[in-house]
């Protein structure tokens, strides 16, 4: 991992300490080399409720397709198996890094264990970038890394170090955790970005991402985005927490003569008041759709739609060190003027409730209960629930 999601998630666990602030440091003549990541395992049982058509909705309807109301699984939870390899030297007056990673699997549902060709189980490559810049002017990053909008709800989401939801069936590369119940999915995107110097706890990024990172919601036009995508943050780090916004900008072309306008904006803030930790975050957009940026954004014939949502969490490290957590988080989804689509999900409402122990220094035991309701357009709705038990080891 590179070194604001080793951060992140350093932060997440708070003083429950599961990671150290380096991996495996290698000095390797003018370079420094860092050997870093994660292994994750969680098994999951998710129980079902009704069987209806929530287009959009996540919570499970194992039940519609098996007629059993429960499901297992094994594999990893919001945060991939991860190997990631950064490099870093001064040179020039300059400090230059490469980071190169990615994330196998813990599980596959193939007959040998193995995914087949193009099998969505297959390694992620989620990071291969380049950064050079100084602290007197900051740093520039040259490559693929997660989304600059709405990256710190994710990293600051208590399920980063378990599953929240989505567990419902085995081999997948990973679960949503909070992703489409809080927030929208930053997601891993090819990126040109500026980040300022730290002006005493005031730093800003901003960037252009790759203009076909909504191809894959329309049909038949890859390479037509009219533009990159644009995207920014802001945060203000004091000794107990920090505060944020972001925002992005898309234009999506949807046909060889149309094209719809992609906009979100966000906001949130952490504290930590001795054992006690506290978030709070809410986004909203027009045309960004749901879970993930677009998705569900627009109707057939261009006209956006407006969605939005938020999550509040709270956690606490008893004395034994556990991290005990509770979240709840709502992403809602509006119909477009005029339209009418009773099926297209409304909103997709959260309950996780955690327990993260530090066995070792490296080591936590996980143990989580999610509750997922999915309502449409025309209030029916499904409901699920997902416990899931297992450990993640940072090295």
């Amino acid at each position: 991992m590179n070194k604001t999601i080793k951060l992140a998630v350093a932060g997440a666990v708070l003083s429950a300490a599961s990671m150290a602030n380096a991996g495996i440091i290698i000095p390797a003549g003018e370079w420094t080399l860092d050997v870093n990541g994660n292994v994750n395992m969680y098994v999951s049982r998710t129980s079902t409720d009704d069987a209806n058509t929530v287009t959009g909705g996540l919570a499970s309807t194992n039940e519609a397709v098996t007629g059993e109301d429960e499901a297992y699984s094994l594999g990893t939870g919001l945060l991939p198996a991860w190997l990631g390899f950064t490099g870093t030297t001064r040179q020039n007056d300059l400090d230059v890094s490469f980071t190169i990673s990615m994330q196998p699997n813990t599980s596959n549902n193939g007959v040998a264990g193995d995914g087949a060709a193009g099998d969505e189980t297959n390694p992620l490559m989620r990071q291969a970038f380049i950064t050079f810049g100084d602290a007197s002017w900051g740093s520039v990053k040259l490559g693929k890394d997660i989304g600059i909008f709405a990256q710190d709800a994710i990293l600051n989401d208590m399920t980063l170090l378990g599953v929240g939801s989505a567990a419902n069936g085995s081999g997948a590369s990973t679960t949503l955790g909070g992703i489409g119940s809080g927030y929208i999915y930053a997601a891993w995107k090819g990126q040109a970005a500026y980040t300022t110097p730290n002006m005493n706890g005031f730093q800003a990024t901003v960037g252009i991402t790759n203009p076909n990172q909504l191809s894959s919601l329309t049909t038949g036009l890859t390479n037509r985005q009219e533009r990159p995508g644009i995207e920014a943050k802001a945060h203000y780090a004091f000794t107990n927490g920090k505060i944020w916004v972001s925002g992005a900008s898309y234009k999506a072309q949807i046909s060889n003569t149309a094209s719809v306008d992609v906009s979100a904006m966000d906001m949130g803030a952490t504290i930590n008041i001795g054992n006690l930790g506290l978030t709070g975050y809410i986004y909203s957009g027009d045309g960004a759709g749901t879970t993930f940026l677009g998705a569900s954004g627009w109707t057939a014939a261009g006209v956006e739609r407006e969605s939005d949502g938020g999550y509040i969490q709270a956690t606490y490290v008893i004395p034994t060190g556990t991290k005990l957590g509770m979240a709840y988080g709502t992403s809602n989804l509006d119909l477009a003027s005029g339209e009418t689509n009773a099926t297209l999900v409304e909103e997709n409402n959260r309950w996780t409730v955690g327990a993260y122990h530090p066995l070792t220094k490296h080591l936590n035991l996980v143990a989580e209960y999610n509750d997922m309701e999915s309502n449409n357009q025309a209030g029916a709705s499904n409901e699920s629930s997902t416990v899931s038990l297992g450990a993640i080891l940072f090295f």
